[in-house]
């Protein structure tokens, strides 16, 4: 019997999501679920949305809930990771400190000085989760979806070399999806690729029925001017193809929009806008659960976007997909540094995860990726040699932060992170 646990379960909204698409799949249906949560009402809900979902589509796992990681992970074939340490109380700090001192931030939960702290939270984590995995179950898949997804991929590739890590992030599959609507072509009619880091790749192309499908946007954009007025829609007619992460996220990966007031306007971005929609997932998590405690019926119709079930069926039943997913670069974006993740195509069948060889990135793609992966490199590095100086230097190397404020400020603000998340940190740099 397949056996997938969940760590942090807790995050009942996409715990239910990837439940509804794993028991819809007749092959899953009687698979074991195991769920973990370290804070015992938010497991106590994610059991209940376990049993709701099942008994409303008619499935029969074998549920099981435990605050005890280890035990949720015996006899495991995958383990789905969507920990977020700290909870919204860190996040709130991620913004709050670096407003002070001007950085404007969007999401913060990826690049930036958000997304470098959040990182530093995660590692610790990280470590004892690998090395369970690889003592209980060591041949199961660590399918992980907690961000910095570069950052926690590129850390588990140098800390557990023999775990068999992949990220998951549907980011590319709603780009595609969302551009198919916009131009009025069927979805299931266009090929794409796309490669970079998770959260900046690069739709590389993008065709229907064998033709490029960039000439069409582009007579698109030319004949509705307030489309542009978007961050990736700005980006895409000044680097030539479409980058693969939201408007809100990709602002803040790049020196050119935060620090302009004037650009902000232009192109619309939402500064501290993650802040509003933790709020509101924190406001959703009491909902769903004051509505299960009622006894009503969870909405469970879902059409398996999520890649973990889609991962889960293709290996335990041979079927063959293809997914983009993210993995340590071994020779597979040749202009992009070895070893750090990356974000490429994947087959997925009975053999596992196998990523495809993309080759040399167009040259400003890769531009684009280097300092994005520069600032990643240097907060593994940090982390893995207790090197504080490192901390700050991927904050000097970020081109948002450093575009923002003075080398000065960035030492004074990562000082204050580092204090205000306190023992969340990894003790060699506190």
């Amino acid at each position: 019997m397949t056996v997938i646990a969940f760590l942090g379960a807790g995050s009942v909204v996409f715990t239910r999501e990837l439940l509804a698409d794993i028991l819809s799949f007749d092959e899953l249906r009687d698979v074991t679920i195991a769920l973990h949560d370290i804070v015992p009402e938010r497991l106590e809900t994610a059991e209940l949305i376990a049993r709701r979902t099942a008994d409303q589509l008619g499935a029969k796992p074998v549920i099981t809930a435990s605050l005890d990681r280890r035990q949720a992970l015996e006899g495991a074939d995958f383990v789905i990771n969507s920990i977020q340490v700290g909870m919204y109380e860190a996040t709130v700090r991620d913004f709050e400190i670096p407003a002070k001192f001007g950085l404007r931030q969007t999401i913060a939960d990826t690049l930036g000085v958000g997304g470098i702290f959040r990182a530093l939270r995660t590692f610790p984590v990280l470590d004892g989760i690998a090395a369970d995995m690889l003592e209980i179950c060591p041949d199961a898949w660590l399918l992980n979806y907690t961000n910095p997804m570069a950052m926690n991929i590129g850390y588990l590739a140098a800390t557990a070399p023999k775990l068999k890590a992949v990220g998951l992030c549907h980011s590319v599959f709603w780009t595609v999806h969302d551009l198919c609507e916009l131009l009025g072509v069927p979805l299931d009619e266009v090929d794409y690729s796309g490669a970079g880091v998770n959260h900046q790749a690069w739709l590389l192309r993008f065709e229907h029925r064998g033709e490029s499908l960039y000439p069409k946007l582009d007579e698109l954009l030319e004949k509705e001017p307030e489309m542009r007025r978007r961050v990736r829609m700005d980006m895409y007619k000044r680097l030539g193809y479409f980058p693969t992460e939201t408007s809100e996220h990709s602002s803040e990966y790049v020196p050119w929009y935060l620090h302009h007031d004037e650009e902000i306007s232009r192109l619309r971005i939402p500064v501290g806008d993650y802040l509003r929609i933790s709020k509101e997932n924190v406001d959703e998590y009491h909902a769903t659960r004051e509505s299960l405690l009622r006894g009503e019926p969870l909405d469970v119709s879902r059409d398996a976007t999520e890649y973990a079930p889609q991962v889960i069926h293709s290996m335990v039943t041979g079927t063959m997909r293809r997914i983009h997913a993210n993995v340590a670069n071994r020779g597979l974006i040749t202009n992009l540094p070895e070893g750090y993740a990356v974000e490429v195509p994947c087959v997925v069948d009975r053999l596992g995860v196998r990523p495809e060889q993309v080759g040399a990135l167009p040259l400003q793609c890769a531009a684009v990726n280097r300092a994005f992966v520069s600032t990643g490199q240097l907060t593994v590095q940090a982390a893995i040699t207790g090197d504080k100086r490192m901390v700050r230097q991927a904050a000097m190397i970020d081109p948002n932060t450093a575009a923002t404020v003075t080398a000065d400020q960035i030492w004074e603000m990562c000082d204050e992170l580092t204090a205000a998340h306190g023992d969340l940190m990894p003790e060699t740099l506190r």
